[in-house]
């Protein structure tokens, strides 16, 4: 929990205030904020685990780079991969491959393992696994690790320009 002041009224909140949480606020999407305990490399099955929800609904946010070094998101269900070369084919470049953590966090502002496609600090592309429409509600990072906001997956679609892809491919 997190307490601060507003004016003379106390107020709790249960969720850090991130650059995501601010961009769904200014876009007036309603989320559940979800906290959990960060585990290293626990990925989208730890999250999921702790949850209590399907990992295939808890949506990963990944940042590929192109052969150009042209940054891109990629939207993908946890335990699922990416095809890059699937990739790369439907946005006809070259090659495709995962950016370094460095770089990934240097075009975010979001540290690897806390990285929201909400409130980034340099625009890309979003790229989404169509399938993550059909879902009734999705967990995507909030922006901070242990952080997860519970929405519709097709808010993605009101507050983002995404394009959807099929280059899913399950672990």
């Amino acid at each position: 929990m997190h307490a601060g002041r507003y004016g003379d009224i106390a107020v709790v909140m249960d969720h850090p205030v991130t650059s995501a949480v601010r961009y769904l606020r200014e876009k007036k999407v309603d989320f559940v904020p979800h906290l959990y305990d960060y585990v290293e490399k626990g990925g989208t099955a730890e999250s999921a685990k702790q949850l209590g929800v399907d990992e295939h609904s808890v949506v990963k946010t990944l940042i590929f780079e192109t052969n150009e070094k042209r940054p891109l998101i990629v939207l993908m269900h946890g335990g699922h991969l990416v095809s890059t070369k699937n990739l790369a084919r439907h946005i006809g470049v070259k090659s495709v491959e995962p950016a370094t953590p460095e770089r990934a966090s240097k075009r975010t502002g979001y540290l690897v393992g806390g990285t929201s496609p909400f409130g980034i600090r340099t625009a890309m592309p979003v790229y989404v696994e169509n399938t993550i429409f059909d879902l009734d509600k999705i967990y995507i990072n909030g922006g901070k690790r242990g952080f997860l906001v519970e929405i519709e997956p097709g808010v993605l679609k009101t507050v983002l320009r995404i394009e959807e892809v099929e280059v899913g491919i399950e672990n």
